[in-house]
This record gives structure tokens, C-alpha cells and sequence, in this order.
């Protein structure tokens, strides 16, 4: 199946050579993951300053079933955009392609287990409320964790798409994780 990337473009114009390329790199990501049913990429023009050149960014998001959402961002000071801005987009094509390989070799069981624990990402975050929901990989159940659940006081350095290890648990209002502890961040 051949998904058609939603390109977004804020602070730049738009360019047909730049969505031509993304279109490249989405039909390559699916050669990983024939089942992606989306992917955004965002490319943004940030503040940035004559000497140095404007900085950019790029974020790739996409799904693939079993509702697991991938993120990646990537930023860079550029100066010549036909040469540099496809060197962001690789950049950025690159970190979202290793977790989708670890996210399909985890569908498949192919990735190892530490200790039996079960594996999640991070799916909602409420950083001023201090909790947070992730999704297990293997059994896609929705698991809540609070700031206090997570070890090595890393709680402040999550962010949505990191990969997890934790202990289930049943809470009073359903499933609970406790001893979260952060396995790769995005684009690792």
C-alpha cells in the first residue's frame, strides 16, 4: 500500500523538488513497513540569523498499525537550501527508519526481551500534571505511569515516542506500569 505523505510547510515556500523527494523517501520507508497507514512531514523555517544561516527543522511522523505512532525531529543551520535541506531530510528519513525497524521487529518477536519485561512507547505525556499514558508493544494495551514510576528521575526527559521497559501492573482503574525505565529515545 502506498501511502501519500501530507507535507507541510510552514515559514518556506512551497517547493515541488522538496515534496518529489519526500514522496522518495516515504515509498523507501515502506519497503520496513508495507502497512503504514500515515505519514506528516513537517519542514519549518525557524529564527535564524545572517551569519549563521537559518535554521530548519524537519519531523517525520508516521503510524503503522496498532496505533504506534513514530516521531522524529531533526534541526540544522542552513545557508544553500538545495544542498542542505536534502541532507536535514535524509537525517531525519534516517532516525524515523530505525524505529520503524524496531517497531516491526518487535511486532514479528524478533527483537530480545530484558528480564521478560514488556516493552511500550510513550503515547500521551501531562508533564505539569506529572503522568502519562504509554501503549505496550506486544499486547497494545494503554498502560498509565506517573512521575513517580519512573526510574532514574527521567520523567522530565520523556517525550512522546520514546521507547520504554516497565512492570505491569493492575491499578485501581485499570492497567498501571511502574519501574519505567527509558530503553531509546527517538531516532536513536
Amino acid at each position: 500500500m502506498h501511502v501519500a505523505p501530507e507535507v507541510i510547510f510552514h515559514g518556506l515556500d512551497r517547493s515541488q523538488w522538496v515534496e518529489d523527494y519526500i514522496a522518495e523517501r516515504v515509498a523507501h520507508l515502506e519497503k520496513f513497513a508495507h502497512d503504514i497507514t500515515r505519514c506528516r512531514v513537517t519542514l519549518t523555517q525557524e529564527q535564524g540569523s545572517h551569519r549563521k544561516g537559518n535554521r530548519y527543522s524537519v519531523m517525520v511522523e508516521a503510524r503503522v498499525p496498532q496505533h504506534h505512532d513514530l516521531a522524529v525531529k531533526k534541526q540544522k543551520q542552513i545557508r544553500d537550501m538545495p544542498t542542505q535541506l536534502p541532507a536535514i531530510i535524509n537525517e531525519a528519513f534516517g532516525a524515523i527508519e530505525a524505529q520503524l525497524k524496531r517497531t516491526v521487529a518487535r511486532r514479528r518477536g524478533d527483537e530480545k526481551r530484558h528480564n521478560g519485561q514488556p516493552h511500550g512507547m510513550v503515547e500521551k505525556l501531562f508533564p505539569d500534571a506529572g503522568y502519562g499514558f504509554m501503549r505496550a508493544l506486544d499486547d497494545d494495551r494503554q498502560f498509565y505511569f506517573h512521575r513517580n514510576s519512573v526510574l532514574h528521575d527521567d520523567f522530565d526527559r520523556l517525550a512522546i515516542g520514546i521507547e520504554v521497559r516497565f512492570a505491569a501492573e493492575d491499578g485501581e482503574e485499570g492497567p498501571q506500569a511502574s519501574s519505567v525505565q527509558v530503553v531509546s529515545r527517538p531516532g536513536e
